[in-house]
């Protein structure tokens, strides 16, 4: 079975950082509709950030990797979204400290523990329109392909379809959490920024897999 080993995190996050950039004038459009309007910025600085530090860091245990990588996002992008998934990656890193490669149950395991860390600093759930909302079917995407013994892959392109699923399935939510709260059912028919954020996520994770790049 294929790992995602140093070499292919590197260019996961690296890739994340370029399609911030490529897509920050959308993400700055859907957050002025239901937020402060900033998401773009910070995601694009913190990704940014992430990836020159990474660039530089030669370790090879993937969880020392994501563990820098969420030390990096927290100081680089001290928002609420950049906050969030720093606490996820922080967590995450922990649940594979001292692997050098993830198989598909170590990218589940990856995941599990990075949406388990959003959720707990946020105090959400699936279902309250936030980046759960993508994060989450994209982890029982990947469960399900461990089940079926699917190639790393074609696992990871389930999560990420499962992804843009829950994605849409968000303009049909009321926002529970943050300013996008105050605009109660005005967010109903809109996108929310933070799952669109957890879609882009899983899009370079599969752009990496899909490429090669730092597969052992």
């Amino acid at each position: 079975m294929a790992e995602l080993q140093a070499a292919g995190l590197k260019a996961f996050f690296r890739k994340l950082a370029e399609l911030m950039v490529a897509r920050k004038d959308e993400l700055t459009e859907l957050d002025a509709a239901i937020g402060d309007g900033d998401l773009g910025l910070t995601m694009t600085k913190g990704f940014g950030a992430v990836s020159e530090a990474l660039a530089g860091f030669g370790e090879t245990d993937v969880g020392k990797i994501l563990s820098k990588a969420g030390a990096t996002l927290a100081a680089a992008a001290p928002s609420t979204m950049g906050t969030l998934l720093a606490t996820g990656l922080l967590r995450a890193g922990q649940a594979v400290l001292g692997r050098a490669g993830l198989d598909l149950a170590g990218l589940a395991q990856m995941l599990e523990a990075f949406v388990e860390g959003i959720s707990a600093r946020g105090k959400a759930k699936p279902g309250d329109k936030t980046i759960l909302d993508s994060l989450y079917p994209a982890l029982e995407a990947l469960r399900g392909a461990c089940e079926q013994q699917l190639s790393l892959v074609d696992g990871v392109a389930a999560a990420y379809q499962a992804a843009v699923q829950g994605l849409a399935a968000t303009k049909e939510m009321v926002s529970q959490h943050g300013k996008a709260a105050c605009f109660g059912e005005r967010t109903l028919g809109r996108q929310d920024p933070g799952a669109t954020v957890g879609a882009y996520i899983c899009e370079a994770l599969l752009a990496t897999v899909q490429d090669g790049e730092g597969l052992g």
